[in-house]
C-alpha cells in the first residue's frame, strides 16, 4: 500500500522525541500530585513495613529526576529503564494504593510501553544522548 503522505517520513526523527515529552509530562504530574500529598501519604502503611516521609521523597525524586531525563534527552535510555520500572510498579500496585499512585492502569501501561520503545530505539531529535 502506497504511504498517502511520504514527505511525512522524513520528520520520522522526530518521533521518539515526541513519546519522550509525553512520557515525561506524565511523570512530572504524578511527582507534582505526589508532592502535593506527601503529608498524607507518609502516613500510609507499605508491605515490608515501609512508611514515612522518606518513601514519599523518594517517589517524587525519582519521577521528578525521569521527568527532567526525558523531557530534556538526558540520559535518555537510563531514564527510559527507570521510567518503565515506575510505571511497572504502579500498573502492578496502583489498585491497592490508590492515592499514592495517582493515573490509573491504563495510562501507567502506555507509559510503559513509551519507556520500553524510548529504550531500545533511543532518544530521537533534541537529546544529549551519549550513543551506547
Amino acid at each position: 500500500m502506497l504511504n498517502p503522505f511520504p514527505d511525512l517520513l522524513t520528520f520520522g526523527f522526530f518521533a521518539p522525541t515526541l513519546l519522550r515529552v509525553a512520557a515525561a509530562l506524565v511523570f512530572a504530574a504524578v511527582a507534582y500530585t505526589q508532592w502535593q500529598r506527601r503529608h498524607e501519604l507518609a502516613k500510609l502503611h507499605f508491605m515490608f513495613g515501609l512508611k514515612g516521609a522518606w518513601t514519599v521523597w523518594l517517589a517524587v525524586g525519582l519521577g521528578g529526576l525521569v521527568a527532567v531525563g526525558l523531557f530534556f534527552g538526558y540520559y535518555t535510555q537510563w531514564a527510559a529503564l527507570v521510567g518503565a520500572l515506575l510505571s511497572l510498579k504502579g500498573a502492578v500496585w496502583g489498585k491497592r494504593y490508590p492515592k499514592f499512585f495517582p493515573v490509573c492502569r491504563a495510562e501507567y501501561i502506555l507509559v510503559f510501553v513509551i519507556c520500553l520503545s524510548l529504550l531500545l530505539s533511543g532518544a530521537g531529535a533534541l537529546a544529549f544522548d551519549l550513543r551506547l
